[in-house]
């Protein structure tokens, strides 16, 4: 089968579309021929040594968590699945024709693989930002970053929880924030007198790594209300890294009762094949993403 490799830790060239023998589904697994792969930060945070602690790498090493496809084994103990079921969740080495699966749901009915693909690692990640920031309904959450894919699934999540939103973007992504809900704002110069200007903060989210950790802290008031998934510098300032993920099938159940009641939809800016790999890691490096990117496979 084809698979995305790298051998040693470097830029998006160190990526190579490879032959490799195929996973098989092991106890409590399945195994899926995926359609479509999701591309995350952490994904090229990996590839270049960004030592994550929840990330342990041996190599030559795969790439990708999140994937969507169809049921073509299962392992023993697994129960709920079967052969055929399309399905969508997380596990290792998805830029490929085929990936063993950890946690995974059914996908919800009218549901594309390649939108599925771009959920799982992205929703969990959003519920425990929320949850590790404690933010309440009634409250107003900074989301430094918005306009991602994280970004968009807390701003939805937000909403529908009764949370304020104040999201930071570009200029290009100011009314897809408003779409999703949030009052929007541009980052740059004055950005920190611009938010102050909306009002109170309660809580806010540094989810682009943009280096506004201090301006964060400033604008809550404490480091506990802050919390960073992209600013491996955050503990300098008293402010949580979280970069461990929580409970992915809690997170797959919620995302597809959200997606079920339309109250979820994070749409996919742009497909790659798996020989254009290194292309999506650049372009998501560059950030300015409004939404998701994903593998087609």
């Amino acid at each position: 089968m084809r698979k995305v490799s790298f051998a040693e830790f470097g830029g998006p060239d160190v990526l190579q579309l490879v032959d490799a023998e195929e996973p098989h589904a092991g106890p409590g697994r399945i195994r899926i021929a995926v359609r479509a792969a999701g591309v995350n930060p952490v994904d090229w945070r990996v590839r270049e040594g960004q030592v994550l602690g929840a990330h342990p790498v041996e190599l030559p090493s795969g790439v990708g968590l999140d994937a969507a496809g169809v049921v073509d084994e299962v392992g023993e103990g697994v129960t709920g699945v079967e052969v055929g079921d399309r399905v969508f969740g997380e596990g290792a080495d998805t830029y490929a024709d085929f990936a063993v699966l950890g946690a995974w749901a059914r996908m919800p009915e009218g549901l594309a693989f390649e939108e599925a693909a771009g959920y799982p690692s992205v929703v969990e990640t959003a519920l425990r930002v929320m949850r590790e920031v404690g933010v309440r309904p009634g409250q107003t959450l900074l989301v430094s970053g918005a306009s991602g894919g994280v970004g968009s699934a807390v701003l939805q999540i937000a909403r529908e929880r009764g949370v304020t939103v104040i999201g930071t973007a570009g200029a290009a992504n100011q009314e897809y924030l408003r779409d999703l809900g949030a009052v929007a704002t541009t980052y740059g110069e004055g950005w920190v007198e611009r938010v102050r200007r909306l009002g109170e903060v309660h809580a806010a989210l540094d989810l682009a790594g943009s280096g506004v950790i201090r301006e964060l802290v400033e604008l809550t008031g404490s480091p506990e209300r802050v919390v960073s998934i992209a600013d491996l510098g955050a503990p300098e300032f008293g402010v949580r890294f979280s970069g461990v993920a929580g409970s992915v099938p809690a997170a797959l159940a919620e995302a597809v009762d959200l997606i079920s009641r339309g109250k979820l939809h994070i749409p996919v800016e742009k497909s790659y094949s798996l020989a254009e790999a290194a292309s999506a890691h650049i372009d998501s490096q560059a950030g300015h993403t409004r939404g998701r990117r994903v593998l087609v496979i």
